[in-house]
């Protein structure tokens, strides 16, 4: 039996997929420090998923090394460790190759690959002296498979940057019984897929787009599942083997 969940990190977890997998190991009875860089919006999520006395907000942009130092002591001081990481946090945006700039470019460097990198640096050492622990960062399906209506270059730098880091980084880090994994998603229905999201249903095999739900559920089964390292777990509908 996997040991209990007890201190949990969510980047970029003031609304949609990061608030879900936030609801989501409350339920499971563990500790969350939730993240985001409006404090106030911040600070309405943290008064929405109740359990106040067991969910810690910090403000912050995780491109910044020092947020994750602080995301790692919030939760080390309060939970008495760090469990899991779940690098959520990140930007998205649909611009032609040609059109984008060095600055397009640079935004989604830092806020998705350099965000999830230091942070991940950040909580190892805590990792390491309890000799355990679960990276999941939030990658996506379109890393591999893309879709010529929705041009992504610049993004796709940065998450595809993310899935070889994750994948290196289980290697690196297996031997202090580390695990670090991708969960991929498909078309997911959230405030950054706005009010058309449905229409992309047809893409995937299943008939519908994802909810919120369906990745946090993904995320507390790699959370657990304790001889899983090292993979990019596609959570899509059949999206990228079914077209």
């Amino acid at each position: 039996m996997p040991e209990p969940i007890k201190s949990v990190i969510i980047t970029g977890s003031n609304s949609g997929i990061g608030a879900d997998i936030a609801r989501r190991f409350l339920e499971l009875g563990a500790g969350v420090v939730i993240n985001g860089r409006n404090k106030e919006k911040l600070e309405h999520t943290r008064k929405s998923l109740g359990h106040e006395d067991r969910v810690i907000a910090v403000a912050g942009d995780v491109g910044n090394p020092d947020t994750g130092k602080r995301l790692a002591q919030a939760a080390s001081e309060s939970f008495g460790g760090i469990d899991v990481l779940v690098n959520n946090a990140g930007q998205f945006a649909v611009k032609p190759f040609l059109d984008t700039t060095a600055e397009d470019l640079d935004q989604f460097y830092n806020s998705n690959l350099r965000g999830t990198f230091f942070t991940s640096q950040a909580v190892v050492p805590e990792m390491i002296k309890a000799k355990r622990g679960s990276i999941i960062s939030i990658g996506t399906v379109l890393v591999n498979h893309g879709m010529a209506s929705a041009p992504v270059t610049a993004p796709m730098t940065s998450k595809g940057g993310i899935h070889a880091l994750s994948v290196s980084l289980a290697a690196e880090l297996a031997q202090h019984n580390i695990r670090v994994n991708v969960v991929a998603p498909g078309i997911i229905r959230t405030p950054l897929i706005g009010d058309g999201a449905d229409s992309f249903a047809p893409i995937h095999p299943l008939g519908r787009i994802g909810e919120v739900e369906d990745i946090s559920d993904a995320v507390a089964y790699i959370a657990q599942a304790e001889f899983v390292t090292g993979t990019v777990l596609e959570v899509d509908g059949g999206y990228t083997h079914g077209r």
